[in-house]
């Protein structure tokens, strides 16, 4: 197979269920990544269906979800403690799907869950909101105590070197469950959607626990771990923070973390998951509150809303591998059998483009460059085989809406 930029295929192909195409690269060890390295990206079958459509399939004839929730029962009695102490963790932000997860451990299966939250970059106020009423439906939280400035840094040079300014609170999430779990003494994490609901992991579609190596390491070497693009030992160097300051977002030593004999947990593999009912549950069983407005790149208002770095992630991605925030979203509800292609198509047309400028300012200011460097990240971030400049509008070779 021919490649381009990122190792993306040069033959731009769309699913034939959903609105995704085949640019879309699998889940990666984000701490291992820098400016040359080749993604591996999520392959369409023999039918011509991506990896998320291929699970859908699976979801929906293979899988015995009695059989699934009796899995459930038998895990919580095996974890479950009796004596008052947290017994699962479950890591969220306050959106639909975390107050679920909590919400049913705690009022179904009668565990007595701690939760857990890597703070946004830069909360909205919807996401204020959010996030305490998830806490306010009776839960104790642990929040992260990350260096500010770091943070900030790190999410620069995320943007600057990879047009990927979401890296370091991706890096912090996956870190900080395991690190709460070993000091909280809690051996089961419950997350939310298994990998396979997105394509990745397909293989264990099958395996209800989490691919370890999101989050650990055989060998903290300084030599091999990346943060923003840039060896951990420069950043060291050029910025005089400590380990302790760049501990959060260091993985774990495989060894040390097997030694605590945690599970880590889907949710998804035992409860057939819908992005769009969970979204109800929410509703119903908490005072989440979904934007008045449509959120910005689509056309839902209640999906990552409570990072204003979210909008920037999204229009980035749109960037690299020509899929936005409504290809996200469209992809979601027509495997939920919420909307059809050719709605999807038509919202993918319409939104996914759209410049996330409720928010450009704080983007600039955050991070403390001008508008031209902005730019230029964005223009060089555009990968030849997918975007063509005519004029001065940049747009798709090959949009889904004229695939075959």
């Amino acid at each position: 197979m021919e490649t381009g930029k990122y190792g993306l295929p040069l033959d731009v192909k769309y699913c034939k269920e959903c609105t995704r195409s085949n640019q879309r690269p699998a889940v990666t060890q984000e701490f291992l990544q820098n400016q040359n390295q080749k993604k591996k990206f999520v392959i369409f079958d023999e039918k011509g269906l991506c990896g998320g459509c291929t699970y859908n399939h699976i979801k929906n004839n293979k899988i015995n979800w009695n059989d699934r929730e009796k899995e459930l029962l038998d895990l919580c009695d095996k974890f479950r403690k009796n004596n008052g102490e947290f017994d699962v963790l479950v890591p969220g932000s306050g959106g639909k799907d975390s107050i679920l997860v909590a919400h049913q451990l705690k009022n179904k299966y009668k565990m007595n869950p701690l939760l857990c939250s890597w703070s946004p970059t830069m909360i909205t106020e919807i996401g204020k909101k959010n996030l305490k009423a998830w806490i306010d439906i009776g839960f104790k939280i642990e929040f992260n105590k990350v260096n500010k400035e770091l943070h900030r840094i790190l999410t620069k040079l995320s943007f600057l070197n990879l047009c990927h300014p979401f890296q370091p609170f991706i890096i912090g999430q996956k870190n900080f469950a395991p690190k709460i779990a070993q000091k909280k003494n809690i051996q089961l994490v419950m997350f939310g959607e298994h990998d396979a609901e997105f394509g990745s992991d397909l293989e264990r579609w099958d395996k209800p626990s989490m691919n370890i190596n999101r989050f650990t390491h055989d060998k903290i070497d300084y030599n091999d771990l990346f943060l923003g693009g840039v060896q951990l030992k420069e950043i060291l160097k050029k910025y005089n923070f400590t380990i302790e300051d760049i501990d959060d977002y260091l993985p774990i030593e495989t060894e040390v973390f097997n030694s605590n004999k945690i599970e880590f947990h889907y949710y998804s593999y035992y409860k057939k998951w819908n992005f769009h009912d969970n979204y109800y549950y929410a509703i119903n069983n908490s005072k989440f509150t979904p934007q008045k407005e449509r959120i910005q790149g689509s056309y839902d208002k209640y999906s990552s809303m409570d990072d204003k770095i979210d909008y920037l992630h999204f229009y980035t991605y749109y960037i690299k591998f020509g899929m936005g925030r409504a290809t996200a979203a469209s992809e979601q509800e027509i495997r939920a059998g919420v909307i059809n292609r050719d709605e999807g198509i038509s919202l993918v047309k319409r939104f996914d483009s759209e410049f996330p400028s409720k928010y450009y300012n704080d983007f600039l200011d955050y991070m403390q460059i001008n508008e031209k460097e902005f730019n230029e990240v964005i223009d060089r971030s555009r990968p030849d085989h997918l975007w063509e400049k005519i004029g001065n509008e940049w747009r798709l070779k090959k949009p889904i809406w004229e695939s075959d």
